[in-house]
């Protein structure tokens, strides 16, 4: 896949979120922070699909949080339209929300129980009334719950009465209610069975060709990465270690973890994948309260030198769009 269009429409400057560790219970003294996000420069084309991958814990779902606004940056900008979220008011804020919309993860938790459907997907209206366009609330909602495959009669349902997959289709309707420039994606097919997994990955897939949607899609499986990304961004310890399009990053990636990752994805020639060799990381990932020292990922890497514990390497171009940060990338 490519970029369809150039115009920038989200960008991140040096995006840090560090949460503070306290101890005690009358006097709270902070006695270290979490680095769950440190320093993150990414952007996104309107109309492409960026993927931001990695393992449990390294910083994603916080990534995408920040840029619908849901948590504060400890520092650094998250620009939509080149406007900075940061530094907007909360009256300010809740108006640019109209332009970029979350997905959720679990279809299961993430939807109120005590509402039925209509007034699930209908409460971005409440927010937003001139989003009807002359509409009534119940018709824009029967138009949504149809448009994502749902039958607009369970409207007066609740989502106990859903299955896992109409549950994130739920989801779905609530966040293109707006019709947004921008949709996160936290892992949004990760808690459904495989072939439900396909249909809402082409759901998403049709939405954005029918109203030209950017997405952010946040996933560990690289697999279903592979189906809908135009450029990907790995991330590691808080920190984006590679990133480039999403031919580059499958077929020739320069940095040790995003080898190792796709090492350990399956593929579905059984051939091809006996005659793999998978790359087996030692040790544990490090605690984000206490990273190591220069490269983060050095601790778990074979290609570890002395240089990699002094210096913290820079993401650099090693391709068209293709940039890594390691010392010695395999390019």
């Amino acid at each position: 896949m490519e970029s369809r269009h150039l115009e920038r429409v989200l960008e991140t400057k040096n995006l840090v979120r560090h949460y503070p560790i306290r101890r005690g219970i009358v006097f709270r003294k902070q006695i270290g922070q979490v680095r769950a996000v440190d320093g993150v420069d990414l952007y996104l084309n309107a109309g492409e699909t960026l993927a931001i991958v990695g393992e449990s814990g390294c910083g994603k779902s916080t990534t995408g949080r920040l840029m619908v606004g849901l948590e504060p940056p400890t520092s650094g900008a998250i620009e939509i339209g080149g406007e900075d979220i940061a530094t907007l008011s909360a009256k300010q804020l809740r108006r640019k929300r109209r332009e970029i919309q979350i997905i959720l993860q679990d279809p299961y938790t993430s939807l109120n129980p005590r509402m039925t459907v209509g007034s699930i997907i209908g409460e971005p209206f409440a927010i937003h009334p001139d989003a009807l366009a002359g509409r009534s609330k119940p018709e824009a909602v029967a138009q949504l719950m149809e448009k994502v495959g749902l039958n607009p009669e369970f409207i007066h349902r609740y989502p106990h009465q859903f299955s896992g997959g109409q549950r994130q289709r739920i989801g779905v309707a609530r966040a293109v209610a707006l019709q947004p420039k921008i949709i996160v994606a936290d892992e949004p097919v990760s808690a459904l069975d495989v072939s439900v997994q396909a249909q809402v990955m082409n759901l998403l897939l049709d939405l954005r060709d029918e109203f030209g949607l950017s997405y952010v899609f946040i996933s560990h499986d690289l697999a279903v990465v592979r189906q809908i990304a135009d450029r990907i961004a790995v991330m590691y310890l808080g920190k984006i270690v590679e990133t480039g399009p999403q031919a580059a990053i499958y077929d020739h990636p320069a940095h040790p973890y995003t080898q190792a990752l796709l090492s350990a994805a399956p593929v579905p020639d059984p051939v091809a994948q006996r005659s793999r060799t998978r790359i087996k990381l030692t040790g544990d990932v490090p605690s984000p309260a206490d990273p190591p020292s220069g490269c983060r990922f050095r601790t778990r890497c074979w290609k570890a030198k002395d240089v990699c514990a002094i210096e913290e390497p820079i993401l650099h171009e090693v391709g068209s769009g293709h940039s890594v940060a390691c010392h010695f990338p395999d390019v």
